[in-house]
């Protein structure tokens, strides 16, 4: 039976509080265009992309209009370019403008999977791909990267991180002129997961379906409304609203997936269950830690508070949906974020404050601006720190950072969009050249031993 407080709810969180399912994305499997011919190859590539996602944006946008529920991105993901550039002589680069293409014929947001695993070494055509990716990302608009250096399983392979500091780099300089985007593209993983819908970092796993349905959700502005009908509630009974709130939200999710699957005539993957933020007022993660009880996003508590909503979303989220995946959690991606912009520019959160807070989130250090002089090295020693976390703690974590060519500690960079703008933060000084020119791998923790 039709329940109409729970109807208008719904209404009023999509009206006033930013609700919204933030991606439908669908996974394509490339297995099947591997051809040692690379221009062959990106024909199959074109033909299938083409063919299974014609309808994916059709689709959004009918089930946005029947069903009242915002759909932000339509996307695509795709089995790692690497593999299919290990088997095709020829420049990868081919590929990423294969995938440009396809974005542009079915109308997409963004096309993930211009990617490499090389969590444990390099196998053919990994490090091609990888050196190729500054160039891709500059002369594409819709295609993002991403690179898995490290593993629970496996270590981490510092050779990999020295690269990626120098790559995140190139790609920040390759596309200075356009605010540095191609480094906003651009993630570089511990554990990755292969179901994620999420951007920049989804890939199609190899162990996944040949074609399917993720679906990644949002709703921060909705958890903070909630919280703040109860100023005076202890922690506990906090935990319990957000884990109704994200059942709620994440019900919405399972909804569009499978929906979304019948229409498309796929099967349907997951749902992530994230709290997503965007710049636009009331849809920010740092706003809940605050209507928690923080002053200011950054100060002492935010690693408990952040901790706290993070693991309510998951016992909420997952009592929702049959099939949940992907990355599932409270995302704090800096220029995305609302009051995260703020606590940034004011002082209060630095980037070692970030990188405590990520062992208890859903991912990493997510779209920090970063002095333009900053060294490769440091870079990579940043995503270093950041991977030992994912390792250790048996968790995905990853790393996007923007180097701001040409700008300094306290200057901006402006995406627009749903990226946002941020302040240039500030780095270390002290130099981390000689751990990173080691090279080698470090070996997996004790904890991976599990069998």
């Amino acid at each position: 039976m039709l329940n109409t407080y729970d109807i208008l709810e719904t209404i009023r969180m999509i009206q006033d509080q930013c609700l919204d399912i933030r991606t439908i994305t669908m996974g394509i499997s490339l297995l099947d265009c591997i051809d040692p011919d690379i221009d062959r190859s990106c024909e199959k590539i074109y033909e299938k992309v083409t063919r299974l996602a014609q309808n994916l944006v059709k689709v959004g946008n009918d089930i946005e209009t029947e069903y009242g529920i915002p759909i932000i991105n339509k996307r695509i993901s795709v089995t790692p370019i690497a593999i299919l550039a290990a088997a095709a002589k020829g420049d990868p680069v081919k590929f990423a403008r294969t995938l440009q293409r396809c974005a542009e014929t079915c109308g997409v947001n963004f096309i993930g999977g211009y990617s490499a695993l090389v969590q444990k070494g390099y196998s053919a055509g990994d490090e091609a791909l990888i050196r190729s990716i500054p160039e891709a990302l500059a002369v594409t608009e819709n295609v993002c990267s991403s690179v898995n250096i490290g593993s629970t399983k496996t270590g981490i392979n510092l050779d990999a991180v020295r690269l990626m500091g120098k790559i995140v780099k190139e790609a920040a300089e390759r596309t200075a002129d356009r605010e540095c985007i191609g480094a906003a593209k651009l993630v570089v993983f511990c554990n990755a997961p292969e179901d994620n819908p999420f951007m920049a970092g989804a890939f199609h796993g190899v162990g996944e379906p040949d074609c399917m349905i993720n679906v990644g959700v949002s709703g921060p502005g909705v958890v903070r409304a909630a919280l703040a009908k109860y100023p005076d509630a202890d922690i506990t009974k906090i935990s319990d609203i957000i884990k109704k709130t994200a059942f709620k939200i994440t019900r919405m999710g399972q909804l569009v997936g499978t929906v979304a699957s019948e229409r498309l005539g796929v099967p349907f993957g997951i749902v992530d269950l994230s709290l997503a933020p965007t710049p636009a007022v009331g849809d920010s993660v740092a706003h809940i830690l605050e209507e928690i009880g923080l002053e200011r996003c950054g100060t002492h508590g935010t690693t408990a508070a952040l901790a706290l909503l993070n693991d309510a979303v998951k016992k909420g989220g997952v009592m929702a949906s049959s099939k949940v995946g992907g990355l599932s959690g409270a995302f704090i991606p800096v220029t995305e974020d609302a009051g995260m912009i703020e606590a940034a520019r004011c002082g209060s959160l630095l980037i070692e404050k970030l990188e405590a807070m990520t062992a208890v989130c859903s991912v990493g250090l997510d779209m920090i601006v970063v002095p333009g002089n900053t060294p490769a090295d440091t870079i990579a020693a940043i995503i270093a720190d950041e991977a030992a976390i994912g390792m250790v703690n048996h968790k995905t974590t990853a790393v996007r950072l923007i180097p701001a060519i040409g700008k300094k500690e306290g200057e901006e960079l402006e995406f627009g969009g749903l990226l946002g703008s941020g302040p240039v933060m500030k780095v270390n000084a002290n130099s981390s050249s000689k751990f990173i020119a080691r090279g080698g791998q470090i070996p997996a923790p004790l904890q991976s031993l599990k069998n």
